[in-house]
């Protein structure tokens, strides 16, 4: 899979200084809804908040993958933050989140949904990838190391 067909330099922020869960979902739902043409910013952010009320999307290791299904939606999209400062995202680890990916798919899209948050686990489970993600100060140097990451995983 190739992250960068659902993920742009335009839907990605590093030393994003938010506060709370709520706020990192709100700038997600933003940044997402500028090339989301079916949906707005709250369409996006209520649907992030109902799935976050059936459990937390915290994956843990201070990582977080928001998602939602949204009807209408004809591919999947992503966006993703990197905190300047870790916030409580009520993980199942309790330990504070400062990498947070977002990923809406169709309503659908069950097989892909699931393919992409496999590999969203395994790019995140690398403890090399994610120190250099908080290392980043712009967006290009969250995208290089993913980058990076997958051409190391496929040699």
């Amino acid at each position: 899979m190739d992250i960068f067909n659902i993920l742009n330099q335009e839907r990605t922020s590093a030393s994003a200084d938010l506060a709370s869960k709520k706020k990192v979902l709100e700038t997600l739902s933003k940044l997402l809804s500028r090339d989301i043409e079916s949906h707005n910013q709250e369409q996006i952010f209520d649907s992030l908040i109902m799935r976050e009320r059936l459990g937390s999307t915290g994956l843990g290791s201070g990582v977080a993958l928001p998602h939602c299904r949204l009807a209408d939606l004809q591919r999947p999209f992503a966006a993703m933050l990197v905190l300047k400062s870790p916030i409580d995202f009520d993980g199942p680890d309790k330990e504070y989140v400062d990498i947070v990916f977002c990923l809406v798919v169709p309503e659908e899209s069950d097989h892909e949904h699931l393919q992409i948050l496999a590999y969203l686990a395994k790019l995140f489970g690398d403890s090399k990838l994610c120190r250099q993600l908080r290392k980043a100060r712009l967006p290009q140097d969250i995208l290089n190391a993913i980058q990076h990451w997958q051409q190391s995983a496929v040699a």
